[in-house]
């Protein structure tokens, strides 16, 4: 039998020294975002615990996360979209508009399906402008999505002006609707997480979507069509807000055009609190669904601690910037 080259069994060796070698299983685990995120959520819980003893009672964090519930579920869809590459700052401006369009809608005692088709309609062509000037004209969509976000704002003023829009009593009161012992927003937002965290895990579009935000040039050339996964998901968050929307005015019974004001810092820090790589190419659901769970302790334990809420903000914004270097930070290691 043949010898192989002496210069080929030198590569191979040369090779093999310079591999490195893989990275433990506890490694693969714990230096993770999600992992952070976890251990901060347990923290979090401990810390209300000493401010009052209901956040150590799964019930009252089910019942008081039913107050950021419709922000955490655009949250999701939001987290798709940073992970394809794009960014939408529009969505709470969105659920605004279209939660408006609905209750003025329902003002004229029109039937419940002319309605529904009005609030999402809306919501879908937002998403198609978005994705128009995004998709279509290749315009940085931070630029794009903060100009949207004022021109839905300003639209849902226009239509509400400074008052709010009253909705029938028999509409209101999701939030008091138990399903499976869980508030129906709670309900809500955990299956779409679920569904969510299918399609992106284990799924060929999942796939695609992480490749997209990896390298769009290098995804293209691998025959993904990155154009038309982008513009889904814009529309697919125009879309999400407007059911979000119907689910906030349900809860609060009435809509003003101010509805979810500041919530885009929300979604943003719940994706970037949750390990969404603000490049693109890395995110989890799990993540984002965690964050929310996060959020939504930090806040309540906040508002219990009766801090001003400027100070609520500024905790929120240190919160984000802190995310953002923690996830750059992980992800680098990751990578050596």
């Amino acid at each position: 039998m043949s010898e192989a080259p002496v210069g080929l069994n030198s590569t191979v060796s040369a090779t093999h020294r310079d591999a490195a070698p893989p990275r433990p299983l506890w490694q693969v685990i714990f230096v993770r975002p999600e992992t952070l995120t976890f251990v901060l959520l347990v923290l979090a819980i401990f810390a209300g615990g000493q401010l009052s003893p209901y956040f150590l009672d799964i019930r009252y964090i089910l019942d008081s996360f039913t107050l950021t519930a419709e922000l955490s579920l655009l949250a999701l869809i939001l987290t798709l979209v940073i992970i394809a590459g794009e960014i939408d700052l529009s969505p709470a401006s969105a659920m605004a508009l279209s939660a408006c369009l609905f209750a003025y809608a329902m003002s004229f005692d029109w039937p419940m399906w002319i309605c529904v088709s009005i609030g999402i309609g809306s919501g879908l062509i937002m998403g198609a402008i978005n994705s128009a000037l995004i998709i279509g004209l290749q315009l940085p969509s931070i630029i794009v999505t903060i100009g949207t976000l004022t021109l839905y704002r300003g639209l849902a003023q226009v239509i509400a002006g400074d008052k709010s829009i009253r909705v029938p009593e028999w509409y209101i009161g999701i939030d008091k609707v138990q399903v499976l012992g869980l508030p129906a927003p709670d309900l809500i937002f955990i299956l779409a997480a679920i569904a969510l965290a299918f399609l992106l895990g284990m799924t060929v579009w999942g796939r695609q979507i992480y490749q997209t935000g990896t390298n769009e040039t290098a995804a293209i050339y691998a025959g993904i069509r990155t154009r038309r996964i982008k513009a889904v998901l814009f529309l697919a968050t125009g879309v999400t807000a407007s059911i979000a929307g119907m689910i906030f005015i349900s809860r609060l019974g009435s809509v003003r055009y101010d509805l979810g004001l500041g919530g885009e810092l929300q979604m943003v820090l719940m994706a970037m609190l949750g390990g969404t790589y603000i490049f693109g190419g890395r995110g989890t659901i799990l993540g984002t669904f965690l964050a929310a769970l996060l959020l939504s302790v930090i806040s309540t334990g906040m508002t219990t601690a009766n801090l001003l809420p400027a100070t609520q903000l500024c905790v929120l914004g240190v919160l984000l910037v802190l995310s953002i270097i923690a996830t750059n930070f992980i992800y680098s290691r990751t990578q050596r």
